[in-house]
């Protein structure tokens, strides 16, 4: 992905399939060599020609895919997304169901899918038992430099279990990032990006498809909307009528120099009484609680039509420098009041209870002191500086929240969390995530942060009940085997050149593994374990100068202190989040 809706700013991503086909075309593709390599994926797709359900474990790490919700059973429904490695990025078409009461994956490949793609919408009905719909996305050449933006629709039968492609001429051109939503009997299409060698461009159109007809209309709503943007949010209201809110757009500054914008503004798309050909736009300007100006938000619709947006990524961008924030909090819009409010978790009940009763025996404020150190409060940050071509120095941040910080009531009552020094349940800060609601309950799955020079693409499932927002339940925890990070060589990427289509995977995979080791013995990377039930309260300090080390290791020599010791924390934080 090169948008900043769908990847943090300033982080360049090489890009290929999933096959080693690299040197099958030359490094420099044009469109038409994009084309083959689809068509020559959609050749071994079509070899299956049955419908084989297999039960599995949980996905492998992935983000920009989609997650939907079937309409007549407890299940969530994965397709496609993409994974990158530190040298690769890896594109699926792959659709996998997740049991809800059985808690248990299922892959289920159908013949004839639609074509490897991320950052392509989803949106289910329930027509004919539950129909899937899937448009645009995008899919990326080996080197990373051509980017083919689909703009093909297509239909999964959920009852039947068949894909189908819809060809209705009039849509919209091909893009990625843009939002679609079910409005009575119609998808509503809106916005996106187009990329290519030579510019890009930012749409802010609005398409119809009718459900009934399967055809396609472009409307022409009146009065001022949105500029053109990707990965804002866009749902619909209980009285019919659209939101957008947000979303993120750049624009040419010079020459070979970008300046993105984060927006922050909402509107109302509406359908006049009785016209649903004539649209209307209208800025509104909610109150309360809103969520700081972000990129790589996700979105999903939580009871009474209330709109639930959590985490992505903060830019802050002076000159020639950006620095990114990840974030993990919820916020919810109530359409009805046109108010913003924070999605504050009040914490188990029976946790309450137990915190309490102990601090009767305790002495009075002996507890807050303990988990008012530094290290118990203070965010954990990482921060690294990327220099491009041009001289740019780009600075990305991510902000882990410290224990206890995130997700709590922000009250002085006796149950608050932090004065018990109760490190809460919940997900790592993350941008592009994928979320779905099913009867009540937010479940969340996948995205990526970054850590120093990693990118972490991440596997885990985090369900919360939305009525009772006590707590979030990890249904699926992240597994550290399955983070894999390959440094970017001149000398690696020339022997995949020349390997890649003699089916060298092998060979590849073992290399790596001895890498892998190598650096293992010389980087001394045996990490102190985490003890059974040790808060992370307690580790951070046992291990502290383990940490450090590795930190500055990572960093290098003349850092700054204060950098190495919230680089350390980040590292101590992903390391016990894995091993927990």
């Amino acid at each position: 992905m090169t948008d900043t809706a769908a990847l943090p700013p300033g982080l360049l991503v090489a890009t290929t399939p999933s096959f080693h086909l690299v040197s099958i075309f030359p490094s420099a593709l044009r469109k038409e060599d994009l084309e083959a390599l689809i068509a020559h994926f959609q050749t071994l797709d079509a070899r299956k020609t049955q419908v084989v359900e297999t039960p599995c474990s949980p996905p492998s790490p992935r983000l920009n895919a989609s997650l939907s919700t079937h309409p007549e059973k407890d299940e969530l429904i994965l397709f496609g997304g993409e994974y990158f490695n530190g040298q690769k990025t890896f594109l699926y078409n792959e659709l996998y169901v997740y049991n809800i009461r059985k808690d248990s994956w299922t892959k289920v490949e159908i013949p004839n899918p639609p074509p490897r793609r991320c950052a392509h919408q989803a949106v289910v009905v329930p027509q004919g038992g539950g129909q899937l719909w899937i448009f645009g996305g995008e899919f990326a050449s080996p080197d990373g430099e051509q980017f083919y933006h689909y703009k093909d629709l297509w239909v999964l039968h959920l009852a039947t279990k068949t894909w189908e492609q819809v060809r209705s001429p009039g849509g919209p051109s091909g893009r990625s990032g843009h939002r679609m939503v079910a409005w009575k009997r119609q998808l509503i299409l809106f916005g996106g990006f187009h990329e290519s060698t030579r510019d890009y461009i930012y749409y802010n159109d609005v398409y119809a498809f009718n459900l009934d007809t399967f055809t396609w209309s472009k409307l022409s709503p009146s009065g001022t909307g949105p500029t053109p943007r990707s990965g804002c949010q866009m749902t619909v209201t209980p009285q019919g009528s659209i939101i957008i809110y947000g979303g993120y757009s750049k624009q040419r500054v010079r020459k070979d120099v970008d300046r993105g914008t984060q927006h922050s503004d909402m509107f109302l798309l509406k359908a006049e009484e009785g016209r649903e050909d004539k649209w209307s736009w209208t800025r509104i300007n909610p109150s309360g609680a809103k969520p700081t100006p972000r990129s790589g938000f996700s979105v999903a619709v939580a009871p009474n039509h209330q709109t639930l947006l959590f985490g992505g990524v903060c830019d802050e961008e002076e000159e020639e420098s950006l620095e990114g924030d990840f974030l993990n909090d919820l916020h919810f819009y109530d359409p009805v009041r046109n108010r913003w409010f924070a999605g504050q978790l009040k914490g188990p009940k029976a946790e309450k209870r137990r915190r309490r009763r102990g601090r009767k025996a305790e002495p009075g404020g002996a507890d807050k002191q303990e988990v008012k150190g530094p290290s118990a409060q203070e965010p954990l940050e990482v921060v690294r500086e990327v220099v491009s071509e041009d001289g740019t120095v780009v600075t990305i941040k991510q902000v882990l929240a410290a224990p206890g910080a995130v997700g709590q009531l922000e009250s002085d009552d006796d149950d608050s969390p932090e004065e018990a020094g109760v490190a809460p349940v919940e997900p790592s800060p993350r941008s592009n995530a994928m979320l779905a609601v099913k009867h009540g309950r937010l479940y969340l799955y996948g995205g990526m942060f970054e850590a120093g020079d990693r990118q972490v693409t991440l596997s885990d499932l985090y369900c919360l009940d939305l009525h009772k927002m006590e707590e979030w339940t990890v249904l699926v925890e992240m597994d550290p085997e399955s983070q894999e990070w390959l440094e970017e060589t001149d000398s690696d990427e020339d022997s995949e050149e020349t390997e890649g289509a003699e089916g060298g995977g092998e060979g590849a995979e073992e290399e790596e593994e001895e890498e892998e080791e190598d650096s293992s013995e010389e980087g001394g990377e045996e990490h102190p374990s985490v003890a059974p039930g040790e808060l992370f309260a307690d580790y951070l300090p046992r291990t502290e100068q383990h940490w450090l080390r590795c930190a500055r290791d990572d960093i290098g020599p003349g850092a700054p202190e204060r950098r190495v010791l919230r680089a350390a924390q980040a590292l101590a934080q992903a390391f016990y989040d894995g091993s927990a």
